[in-house]
């Protein structure tokens, strides 16, 4: 038995996707940017994809950027807007991904000055706090994500761009696990850059996006080629493009039915984790995405019950696949205000809409063993 339930780091590539993609690999072989036939049937498929993954989040084709997945988008929003003006200040969530937070952290060896947006003990902006630091003098851009990857907890985006542009700033919102999974509105949100990503929602790795208000100034990573209005030169890969747009447009018509079969597995597995003695829900109480549930069980460290899981046939993470391998607690969790020793014991489980509720009673019969009896000296936290 090989149980996969770690869907927010990737997802299983959708058959129906591959079927898309497949012409695209062994037959029209022309570069996009080539004015003949071939040339024409790629630009064609690029753009119908275009429109397809707009579509999903309600965003317009032609202020969709191609890139090489969500970490390429974030680099992209906040590198793109900072540097295309002199130094002011720039703030991210303190619960952001890695790839928001290294490149805020980037921009501050350039003369940035970076600043966290805090949260409170469940994941979500303090808006007394936020308000305060917003009013603290000239600021370009604020980066928060739609919802966080490891606890699920979903922000209230369209509440902090009507502070984010009261203040005269732009907001980059992180959508890349929220789309496909809930509604995401990039217009009602009212958001003026927006990352997402394919390999999330059952299309293929190494194609994202960054959706960009044409008034916002973005000055392009790399050099070379005039491709996405010249802010992402390079011959495109029609292929993958074309996976994400048949992955974005399936995640727009099953949106609804996925959503219901997730939250019920989450529900199902959450409330078996309340039964057990020492178990702690992270993001408890708060609106978080259908699919992701993280929690600790007392008395073990994360990484080595994550290994004993995937030893019986489960597949888990213990927070963000961008960071593993480090050996530290989640600094989503600790941004949360919990204790160390608690987030050090910390597993996520993220389900995709192919698992059963079968998979989740196995693996709540199987968490039992462990919190039955003291955990080894080897699992301890």
């Amino acid at each position: 038995m090989a149980v996969y339930f770690d869907n927010n780091a990737t997802t299983r590539l959708d058959a129906r996707v591959l079927e898309a993609m497949l012409p695209y690999l062994s037959g029209p072989y022309g570069n996009a940017s080539s004015l003949h036939r071939f040339g024409r049937a790629a630009r064609d498929a690029i753009e119908r994809a275009r429109e397809q993954v707009a579509a999903l989040v309600n965003g317009r084709p032609k202020d969709l950027i191609w890139t090489s997945g969500g970490t390429e988008s974030n680099n992209l929003a906040l590198k793109g807007v900072c540097e295309a003006a002199r130094p002011t200040r720039l703030l991210y969530g303190i619960t952001e991904h890695p790839a928001v937070l290294e490149t805020a952290e980037a921009l501050r060896a350039r003369g940035w000055q970076v600043e966290t947006v805090a949260t409170d003990g469940e994941g979500r902006v303090d808006w007394a706090r936020f308000e305060r630091q917003l009013a603290g003098g000239p600021l370009r851009l604020v980066s928060l994500m739609r919802a966080n990857n490891e606890t699920g907890v979903i922000q209230d985006v369209a509440r902090a761009a009507t502070l984010v542009h009261a203040a005269g700033a732009w907001l980059h919102v992180d959508a890349v696990q929220a789309a496909g999974k809930i509604a995401v509105d990039f217009a009602a949100l009212d958001a003026d850059l927006m990352s997402l990503s394919s390999h999330k929602i059952y299309g293929p790795k190494g194609i994202g996006a960054l959706l960009r208000k044409a008034e916002v100034e973005l000055l392009p990573l790399h050099h070379g080629g005039w491709q996405e209005q010249g802010l992402r030169g390079g011959t495109e890969n029609v292929a993958a493009i074309v996976g994400f747009g048949a992955a974005a447009e399936l995640a727009q018509q099953e949106l609804e039915a996925r959503g219901a079969h997730l939250r019920a597995l989450r529900d199902r597995l959450e409330a078996g984790l309340r039964a057990l003695p020492g178990t702690r829900i992270f993001g408890d109480g708060v609106e978080r995405l259908p699919n992701t549930l993280q929690f600790a069980l007392r008395g073990y460290e994360g990484e080595a019950l994550l290994m004993q899981l995937d030893r019986k046939g489960f597949a888990v993470s213990s927070g963000s696949a961008c960071a593993s391998g480090r050996g530290e607690p989640s600094h989503v969790l600790l941004g949360m205000g919990i204790e160390r020793e608690i987030a050090a014991g910390a597993i996520r489980v993220s389900f995709g809409k192919d698992n059963t509720m079968a998979e989740v009673e196995q693996f709540l019969a199987l968490l039992a063993t462990f919190a039955a009896a003291p955990a080894p000296a080897a699992l301890r936290s």
